[in-house]
């Protein structure tokens, strides 16, 4: 197993939780939790690992968009939410014993100056074989290769959006 970092898009709700919550949040981590999606699911308990690189997306926005950066600081661990009955994202089946569900905690790297938008993103050709860009795609944790993550840094880092070519 490689100990390179793998790259991932989170996407979030701007007014459930937005990067701006993140960066507030104590020591800006936080658990990332309630993905009650088994493919979503199986990344945060199988795949990600601390030092993972994040892309911290707002969807249901308008429009939706990359806003910065985040880490992986501990791996997929049990997600005690399931357990709340009062959590809107409670599930009975969901125990101790045996659970269903997992999370992992980030941590806050940055804000982009700008949001990259995602009529934006579909116009960069670098980003055509993209998770997030993919016909049908709704998972709210998504895999993202180097050179996608790379491309996307460095247009958040311009002043202006990219030039359709």
């Amino acid at each position: 197993m490689s100990d390179a970092p793998r790259y991932w898009l989170l996407k979030s709700e701007p007014d459930c939780f937005s990067i701006d919550h993140l960066a507030a949040a104590p020591k800006q981590t936080t658990y990332w939790s309630g993905v009650r999606n088994f493919q979503a699911r199986n990344f945060m308990r199988d795949d990600m690992r601390p030092g993972d690189r994040v892309l911290f997306y707002h969807s249901s926005a308008e429009p939706p968009a990359v806003v910065g950066l985040a880490t992986i600081v501990k791996p997929g661990y049990p997600d005690f939410t399931a357990e709340e009955k009062s959590d809107d994202h409670y599930d009975p089946k969901h125990t101790k014993q045996s659970p269903i569900w997992y999370m992992v905690d980030v941590k806050f790297d940055e804000k982009f100056p700008r949001e990259l938008a995602l009529p934006e993103l579909r116009g960069i050709p670098a980003l055509k074989e993209m998770v997030l860009l993919q016909k049908g795609s709704r998972l709210s944790v998504q895999p993202v290769r180097k050179a996608e993550f790379d491309a996307i840094v460095k247009l958040a880092k311009q002043k202006s959006p990219a030039k359709k070519a």
